[in-house]
């Protein structure tokens, strides 16, 4: 196949979830090429793909497209249903989206992905403002389309993608949350492509320390 999708490890690895969830929802077949991080050779085995030397990447007839909102992109153009049909709708899932792949700093840096870990971390105001806008998002989508369907935007979506890994974040730490924002992460997890995902992450051997955080 000459469609490769390059991904770090499925525990840690956040940008490598969105596109990928993004590619099954489109219905795109792909070749998955894991590159397991902080590795000796892992920087020099992702510039094989991508001039950037980070992942993801989706490399589609020799070409590269190397940014988790790009290739997602790529994706809503193979399946125009990944954005909502409605011109307004569909902006406000590209500003949640954008949001998400610009904002967020302490809970990037505090609540690291860990699929496969049940863990609590310290929650300073930093990162409580940070949740608590996930959590306004969330809440307001569901509000405003939840008749349609279990998604933000009622069905799946670019912006279900670029925050499957924020609920997985705030699954592993146990967050208190509204039960709003509860039912969409329970959404996720019923979800059989993440499962997959999940599944693939928890048999994983591989740890990355830096990214072992809480108790």
């Amino acid at each position: 196949m000459s469609r490769l999708l390059v991904i770090g490890n499925k525990n840690y690895s956040s940008w490598s979830l969105r596109p990928w969830l993004a590619m099954r929802k489109a219905g795109v077949p792909f070749e998955e090429v894991q590159v397991l991080l902080d590795k000796p050779d892992t920087k020099a085995t992702i510039l094989k793909y991508s001039p950037a030397g980070k992942v993801p990447v989706l490399v589609e007839e020799g070409r590269s497209i190397w940014d988790s909102l790009a290739i997602c992109e790529w994706a809503a153009e193979q399946n125009r249903g990944l954005w909502p049909e409605d011109a307004l709708l569909r902006a406000h899932a590209r500003s949640i989206s954008a949001e998400m792949h610009a904002s967020f700093p302490a809970l990037r840096a505090q609540m690291p992905m860990n699929v496969r870990a049940t863990r609590r971390v310290p929650i300073t105001p930093d990162l409580q403002r940070d949740i608590d806008r996930v959590a306004e998002l969330w809440i307001e989508c569901r509000r405003n389309h939840g008749a349609t369907g279990d998604w933000l935007f009622g069905a799946f979506s670019v912006a279900d993608a670029m925050y499957a890994p924020v609920a997985t974040r705030l699954r592993t730490y146990q967050v208190d949350l509204p039960d709003a924002a509860l039912s969409y992460i329970e959404t996720l997890y019923a979800d059989p492509d993440f499962q997959e995902w999940k599944a693939a992450a928890e048999i994983e051997e591989d740890i990355l320390r830096i990214e072992e955080v809480g108790e």
